[in-house]
């Protein structure tokens, strides 16, 4: 069956509430932010606390390299991995959250830095130097596990 409009389907799950978030932000602006931010960290600490029980141990290192199997290599490099940082690079949003709002972007991310945050430590720091959200060419993501 061919479709009859141009409206944008969502390909996945993680589209699909991305495009709920970008609507919800759409309609209620900044104040959505802070309960785009709060439900996605309750997501990112039940993912956490999942793989946790799938990994060896709770090093940077080996929660990062758990947490790259779903990257798609075309679309994620990771720059560098180890137990004191996690960087990577990202051409494409999972969420399609492309040329949206860095402060939509923020309160996403709070799903990785919560994930972190649970599985390897609350003193996990999430810096986000670049994200397409905010037009940029790529997103830019280090997570450092401060002392």
């Amino acid at each position: 069956m061919v479709q009859k409009n141009s409206e944008k389907l969502p390909n996945n799950p993680m589209e699909a509430q991305g495009l709920l978030m970008i609507e919800f932000y759409k309609k209620f602006g900044k104040e959505a932010l802070h309960v785009i931010e709060n439900v996605c960290g309750k997501q990112g600490r039940a993912l956490g606390l999942k793989i946790m029980k799938k990994v060896s141990d709770n090093k940077l290192k080996t929660v990062a390299q758990a947490f790259s199997k779903s990257f798609d290599p075309n679309f994620v490099k990771i720059i560098s991995i180890s137990d004191e940082c996690f960087h990577i690079q990202g051409t494409m949003c999972p969420f399609g959250l492309e040329n949206t709002s860095r402060a939509l972007c923020e309160a996403v991310m709070a799903i990785d830095l919560e994930y972190f945050r649970k599985a390897v430590s609350d003193k996990i720091e999430l810096k986000i130097l670049k994200t397409v959200a905010a037009g940029d060419i790529h997103c830019d993501t280090i997570y450092t596990l401060k002392e």
